[in-house]
Formats: structure tokens, sequence, C-alpha cells
């Protein structure tokens, strides 16, 4: 019996202490984690903050060249096209030749060039010869002034049509020649080699459109024209790159109600500098607006998702980052507002979060 309560006494005993020796290896492997130096320089940190809480609109569109930086090239004369020099997307310089059209008008002009400018050689010797009677005293000074006036005449008509032999960019050949007034990028081309362009063609043959910026342009619902503001910020993102975002503003509000979608119009300005977005594309566009209250706010990329829940690395010190469930109640962008398990000011790990993450749960 004796021996029976011994045992009952010991092992309850040694059952403790196993415990309190594993409780103890846990805490000891938890401190024994330390950010070493290597790590702690590519280390980034934010600090909770109290911000206004703010939502999205999430709304579809498409992307559209700017109509301030779109010229539309109409020909001025008709006639059959001889060479088109470009083709639809390709990227032109200011006065570079876009087409050759041949043409009975420009065959007009150029027959009125050539008659400008013999009127104009008639006139010197005309005055030449006024001036010469006149030194001979076989005719007036009157002779020599009207000599000098149909010069004057000639001059004045030989400019009128030499300009406008440059505006029509005109040459040799009865040539009508196509010209861009700007650079940009061809977005819309009607027009194709041996086509016949009547004198009376309405329609552009060609859309140069600068796009280093671009809009998007998106219909807003009835019910959320209330939270558009303009200024407000914009992401954009198109099918052709689903994993880059495009960030602008709200340029203009179309305050106009589409009678058939029940709809306003909105307009987003981008900046473009690489080209990637061209006019058509599809694009997802959300509308940032701010609410009434506010709440605890972290970058969205400290969050670390795993076994179904939303993790956060509180860092106190190199030997002390605490693994923190949060309760997260809206991702708006780059940023997570988050409902519980934050305080306000407490330091998160942004950056090797999933690194110190899983060497903290190993």
């Amino acid at each position: 019996m004796k021996i029976n309560i011994v045992a009952l006494i010991v092992f309850p005993l040694l059952a403790v202490s196993s415990c309190k020796d594993n409780k103890e290896n846990k805490e000891e492997a938890k401190i024994s984690f330390v950010l070493n130096d290597q790590m702690y320089r590519t280390t980034k940190f934010a600090k909770v903050e109290e911000k206004q809480l703010t939502n999205q609109l999430d709304l579809f569109g498409k992307i559209s060249a700017d109509n301030n930086k779109l010229i539309e090239i109409y020909p001025m004369v008709g006639g059959s096209v001889q060479t088109v020099f470009v083709e639809l997307g390709d990227f032109v310089k200011k006065d570079q030749l876009l087409a050759n059209i041949r043409s009975t008008e420009v065959a007009s002009f150029e027959k009125d060039l050539n008659d400008a400018k013999n009127d104009v050689l008639m006139a010197i010797k005309k005055l030449k010869v006024a001036q010469e009677l006149y030194e001979g005293r076989l005719n007036t000074e009157t002779d020599v002034l009207g000599a000098k006036s149909e010069l004057e005449k000639a001059r004045s008509q030989l400019k009128r049509v030499e300009e406008t032999y440059k505006i029509y960019s005109m040459r040799a050949g009865a040539i009508y020649e196509v010209r861009s007034p700007i650079s940009g990028f061809i977005i819309q081309k009607a027009i194709n080699q041996d086509m016949m362009l009547r004198n009376d063609h309405s329609n552009n043959i060609f859309d140069i459109a600068q796009i280093d910026e671009v809009w998007a342009l998106a219909n807003v619902s009835e019910s959320d024209i209330n939270q558009v503001k303009l200024g407000g910020k914009v992401d954009v993102v198109t099918l052709s790159y689903p994993d880059k975002i495009f960030t602008g503003t709200v340029d203009k509000i179309f305050n106009v109600i589409d009678t058939e979608t029940k709809s306003m119009k909105v307009r987003i300005k981008l900046k473009n500098p690489d080209y990637v977005l061209k006019p058509e594309m599809k694009a997802n566009i959300k509308i940032s607006y701010n609410e009434t209250n506010q709440m605890l706010a972290i970058p969205s990329n400290a969050v670390v998702f795993d076994r179904n829940s939303n993790f956060v690395l509180v860092y106190k010190d190199r030997s002390h980052i605490e693994v923190k469930k949060v309760e997260v109640f809206r991702q708006v962008g780059e940023t997570v507002y988050v409902k519980h398990g934050l305080k306000l000011g407490e330091t998160v790990i942004v950056q090797n979060q999933l690194l110190i993450y899983d060497a903290l749960n190993e």
C-alpha cells in the first residue's frame, strides 16, 4: 500500500513537472527568435494609425483618348489615293507624310501657281520697260507708278496661291500630301491605296491621338452619384494588365442622367507614360470615397492570411515580435481597416512578414 501511495504522489508531480518544462521550452523557443542584422536592414515597419474610413464604388468602363489631344484629319481634296505610308496603331511624328492623293483639284492649283509666277515675271518686265521709257522721257511718271502697282498685285496673287499650296500640302504632279499635324498614335484609319475619294468626302481618314495621358470613362448608377466627387482617388485595372493598378482622379462629372441606363458618366484622367493604356481597352474602375467614422488602419501587406484567419506581426524589439490575430473590417486599395486585435500606435511589420511569421510558428 505504501508503494501505491508513493506512486500516486510521484506520478502527478512528474506530470506537472513535464507540463511545466514543455511550457518553458515553448516560451524559450519564442524568445529564442531574434531578428538578425541582415534581415532587420530589409524589414520595414508601419504604425497602427486611426484613419477616416473609406469605401469604393466598383464600376466597369473603358479607356479613351483625351479629346483635347486628338486630331481628326479630313482630305482637303478628292482624288485617287496613290500611297498610304502608315498603319493603324503606328506612332507618327509631326509633319510626317501619311498618304499621297493624286487630284485634279491640285492640278488646277498647280496651274494657278504657274500662272501667278508668269504674271510676276511679266509685271517685272513691264516695270523695267516703263522705267526705261520714263528715263528717255517717252512716257510719264504715272505710267511707272501703274507698272509698279501691277507688279504688287501680281506678287500678292502669287503669295496667296503659294500659301494655299502650303496649306494643302501640294507638290508637283498634282499630288496632295496628307501630313500629321501632331506627334501621336494613329487610332483610326479609313483610307487605303487605290481608294477613290469624292470631292465632297466628309468623313475623316485618320485620327491621331497623343496618349501620354488618357481618360477612363465609367457609368455611375443613380443611387451612388452622391459618393462621387471631383478630385476623388481612382484605381483602374485593365483586362490586359490585371496585376497592374493605374491611379488617377475624377476629372469630370457629366451631370446628365442617361434615361435608359439611369446612370451618370464620369471621367477619370490617367497618366500613361509607357503608352500601355490604349483607347477602347476595357477596365475595372474603383472610385474611393470617405465615410463619416474613423477606424484603425494598417498597410494591406502587413496582413498574413493563414488557417482561414488574418494575422499581424507586432514588433516591440528584435527579440520580442508577437503574432496577433486580427479581425479585418475592410480593405480599400493598399489600406486595411482593422476592427479588433490591434492598438493605436503599435508597430507592425510590412516587409519580410511572411519569413518572420513562418520562423515564429516552427
